[in-house]
């Protein structure tokens, strides 16, 4: 009861600081313009800060998409595409969905997969090689159309969080989901409170609840500066590119005061 207590004390707390203008309602800003990624910086496992090899991130009627049309075969080009502002407190929601088929050779386990990557080092850190961002990651999973598979799980690249007073070292934490299959599109949200509270929401639902992300020393690239234990109270976002092509919209931000 006192943890139910005080998430609902949370969420009010939030709700009560978040941007609003003199009407009342909540300031949303859109950071996809629909146009072109002005405002947004690519980083692809193998090449140099800015490269959009082959093309993968691009814009088309209004979308940003993941596209391997392209590609012979997939040769662990990892991708993430990083909004330029540093953010700590805010609100970010958009719609995603998976279409078309895994490039071939991509892995088994990034077939409908993709996700929001939140508190990201910057993209100019990144080692060349490097896969993924040091981050916490809000992890989309698309249905095969047969079995259960939840969606806005927990992935920590590089990082540690708490749950129900339990540091979480194991590397994804499946949410309460329900799973989407086909290509529909899909609604999610998460809240993130510098290196206090962070909810994922998909549809409207809260999923998964977590607390003090943080550095893992035991899991870093090379040289990066921050000592285990660390709380990563501000970062980046990016989204991910990881061999299925995958489609995003309406991507906004509300920066909570």
């Amino acid at each position: 009861m006192r943890k139910f207590i005080f998430l609902l004390t949370t969420f009010a707390l939030i709700l009560a600081s978040c941007s609003v203008n003199e009407r009342g309602n909540e300031e949303w800003q859109s950071i996809f313009n629909g146009e072109n990624l002005d405002g947004w910086t690519i980083k692809i496992t193998g090449f140099p800060i800015g490269e959009n090899y082959k093309n993968t991130f691009r814009v088309e009627d209004g979308v940003l998409k993941v596209s391997y049309d392209n590609y012979e075969k997939f040769n662990g080009e990892f991708g993430h595409i990083f909004y330029n502002e540093k953010l700590s407190k805010y609100k970010l929601r958009l719609k995603y969905r998976f279409t078309g088929e895994q490039v071939a050779e991509g892995p088994g386990w990034a077939y409908r997969n993709s996700g929001v990557m939140l508190h990201c080092q910057s993209p100019g850190s990144m080692l060349t090689e490097q896969d993924f961002p040091v981050s916490i990651e809000a992890q989309f999973l698309g249905g095969d159309g047969k079995t259960e598979r939840t969606t806005l799980n927990l992935c920590t690249p590089g990082t540690n969080v708490i749950m129900n007073d339990e540091l979480i070292t194991r590397h994804c934490t499946s949410s309460s989901s329900a799973t989407y299959h086909g290509d529909v599109w899909v609604s999610a949200e998460v809240v993130v409170y510098a290196d206090s509270l962070i909810h994922h929401i998909v549809e409207g639902d809260t999923v998964i609840t977590y607390r003090k992300p943080q550095i893992d020393g035991s899991d870093l690239p090379e040289g990066f500066p921050l000592p285990d234990g660390t709380l990563l109270n501000a970062g980046y976002i990016s989204l991910q590119a990881e061999s299925h092509p995958v489609e995003f919209k309406n991507i906004e931000i509300l920066r909570i005061k």
